[in-house]
C-alpha cells in the first residue's frame, strides 16, 4: 500500500507554526496515553471486583433455582440476599432448565434466545468470570459452578455500572485533556514566540540587506545582530549573518573605492584628454589649409588624422558627460518644450539617415517637461542615431510622443533585425555593442544608449528595450508637471 503524505496546506508552514503544533500533538499522545491507559486499569479493577463478588456468592442465587419453591411458611424464592440485577440460571444436561434476575427484592424470569442458551451451555463450570451479552438484560459478567445435582450453575452480575463509571471517566478526561491542551497551545504558542524573537530579528536583518540595492552606489549596511548567547541556534545563525554581513559590507566598501577611483580617473583622463586631441585636429586641419602641394598620402593621412580626432573628441566628451552624472552633477531643471525637441532630433535624424523611412507621430498640444534641454535633445538624438545606425537602408523607423496624467512617453520603434537575446539585458551598458565587434565602420563609441540612459535617470524618468526579429522598440518616460509652464 502506498502511503500519502499529508497536504502540504494542512501543515504549518512557519517554524513558530510547526513547533507549536509539535508540542500540542506530543501533549494529545501523552494524554491519549494516559487516558487509555487509566481507563483500561479502571475497567479492570472494577471487572476483578465483579469477579470477586461472583467468586464470594459461591452460585446460591443459582442454586437456589433449583426448586420452584422454598420449604418454608411463605413458599416464596429464595434470593438469598442477591444485590439488584443478580443473574442466575440452572442448567442440566446442557439445557437451561430456568433462567431469573433479582428485581425489586424478587425473581423474575429471564427469556433468554437459543443463542443465550448455546453461549450459557458454552460456559465452563472453572468459577472464572467471563463476559456476556444477554438479548433481555445486556452485558453481564457470569461464572458458572458444578452443582450438587450434576447441574452447572450459572450467576452473573451486570456490566452496566462498571461500562457507566468508565464513560464517566472518559468524559472527564476528555473534558480535562481538552482543556489542557487548549490552554498548553495558547501557552506554547506564546513561549516559542518569546523563544523565536532573536531568529526573527535576524530574519528582519537578512531580508533588509536583501532589499539593499547592491547593484551600484554606496551602501549602508544594517546595524549587526545582537547575539546574546553564540552557544545556541539562533545565535549561531545570528553570527553567522552578522560575519556575512561584515563581508558583504567590506566588499560594497572596496567595491565603492574602486568606482570612486574608476570615475575619477575617467574624469580626470577625459579632462586631460582634450587638449591634446583638440591640439592635433587644429593641427591636421592647418596641415590640410596648406596652401603649396601635399602628397597624396599625406592629404589622406591628414584627413584621417582629423576624421579620427574628431570621434576621439566625442568620446571624450561622452566620457566626461557620464562622468559629471555619476558624481551627482544636477543637471538643468528649466521648462522644455519635448515636442520641438523631437521635432528637431527627428529631422536631423532624417537628414542624417535619408535612406530610411520616418514616421513622426506628434501629439496636438505641445508636451512640456522640466529638465536640462541639451541633455534631453542628446538622449533622444543617441536613441534615433542607434535606430539609423544599427538598421539596414529602407528600415522604417517610427517616432510617437504622447502624454500622460502626469508623464510623457517617447517610443521610438524599428522593423530591423532586432537586437540579440543575449546583447538585450546589457544594452544600456557602457561599451555595449550588438554585433560584439569592435569594428569603427560605423563610428560608434558603445556609449550611445548608456548616456541616454543616464541622461533620463538623472531627470528621474526610466528607459526600456524590446526586441524581436523585424521589431525593435525603446520606450523613455519622463515625469511631467500636471499644469506645464509656457515659456
Amino acid at each position: 500500500m502506498r502511503r500519502h503524505p499529508l497536504p502540504r496546506r494542512l501543515l504549518p508552514r512557519t517554524l513558530r507554526g510547526q513547533l507549536t503544533a509539535g508540542l500540542v500533538a506530543l501533549l494529545a499522545a501523552a494524554c491519549l496515553a494516559v487516558g487509555v491507559t487509566t481507563v483500561v486499569a479502571l475497567e479492570g479493577f472494577l471487572v476483578r471486583r465483579l469477579d470477586q463478588q461472583l467468586s464470594a456468592s459461591g452460585g446460591r442465587f443459582a442454586a437456589s433455582l433449583e426448586h420452584e419453591a422454598r420449604p418454608d411458611a411463605d413458599n416464596q424464592p429464595d434470593t438469598r440476599g442477591q444485590s439488584e440485577g443478580t443473574f442466575g440460571a440452572r442448567l442440566l444436561g446442557g439445557t437451561v432448565t430456568r433462567a431469573a434476575v433479582v428485581k425489586d427484592e424478587a425473581d423474575v424470569a429471564v427469556p433468554l434466545t437459543a443463542g443465550d442458551r448455546r453461549a450459557l451451555a458454552a460456559l465452563p463450570a472453572d468459577r472464572k468470570g467471563r463476559s456476556l451479552r444477554l438479548s433481555a438484560l445486556g452485558a453481564y459478567r457470569l461464572s458458572a459452578v458444578a452443582g450438587d445435582d450434576q447441574d452447572i450453575l450459572v450467576t452473573g452480575l451486570p456490566l452496566r455500572p462498571v461500562e457507566e463509571t468508565v464513560h464517566r471517566l472518559e468524559g472527564v478526561e476528555a473534558a480535562v485533556f481538552g482543556v489542557a491542551l487548549g490552554v498548553t497551545g495558547a501557552a506554547g504558542a506564546l513561549w516559542v514566540r518569546l523563544s523565536l524573537r532573536p531568529l526573527r530579528r535576524v530574519t528582519a536583518t537578512a531580508a533588509s540587506v536583501a532589499e539593499l540595492p547592491l547593484a551600484s552606489g554606496e551602501i549602508a549596511m544594517p546595524e549587526p545582530v545582537t547575539v546574546t548567547d553564540p552557544g545556541t541556534e539562533v545565535g549561531q545563525v545570528g553570527t553567522a549573518v552578522n560575519r556575512m554581513i561584515g563581508h558583504v559590507g567590506d566588499a560594497l566598501a572596496r567595491r565603492q573605492a574602486s568606482e570612486e577611483r574608476l570615475r575619477h580617473f575617467a574624469a580626470d583622463a577625459s579632462h586631460e584628454l582634450r587638449t591634446p586631441v583638440a591640439n592635433i585636429r587644429g593641427h591636421a586641419e592647418l596641415a590640410l589649409r596648406h596652401r603649396g602641394p601635399v602628397p597624396l598620402e599625406v592629404g589622406r593621412a591628414l584627413e584621417r588624422i582629423q576624421a579620427e580626432s574628431e570621434r576621439m573628441t566625442r568620446l571624450v566628451d561622452d566620457l566626461l558627460l557620464l562622468a559629471r552624472i555619476d558624481a551627482g552633477r544636477a543637471l538643468g531643471r528649466t521648462p522644455v518644450d519635448l515636442t520641438r525637441l523631437v521635432l528637431d532630433a527627428t529631422d536631423d535624424a532624417r537628414a542624417a539617415g535619408p535612406a530610411h523611412r520616418w514616421l513622426l507621430d506628434l501629439p496636438a498640444k505641445a508636451v512640456r517637461v522640466r529638465g536640462d534641454e541639451h541633455r534631453l535633445h542628446q538622449a533622444v538624438a543617441n536613441l534615433l542615431a542607434n535606430a539609423r545606425t544599427h538598421t539596414p537602408p529602407g528600415t522604417e523607423v517610427r517616432v510617437r510622443l504622447t502624454a500622460g496624467p502626469d508623464t510623457a512617453t517617447l517610443t521610438v520603434t524599428d522593423n530591423g533585425p532586432g537586437i540579440p537575446r543575449d546583447v538585450l539585458p546589457e544594452i544600456f551598458g557602457r561599451f555595449v555593442r550588438a554585433d560584439h565587434s569592435r569594428s569603427r565602420t560605423t563610428g560608434s563609441t558603445g556609449l550611445g544608449l548608456a548616456i541616454t540612459h543616464a541622461v533620463i535617470t538623472a531627470h528621474n524618468g526610466t528607459i526600456t528595450a524590446k526586441s524581436t526579429p523585424g521589431h525593435t522598440e525603446f520606450t523613455l518616460t519622463l515625469p511631467a508637471p500636471p499644469h506645464p509652464p509656457h515659456d
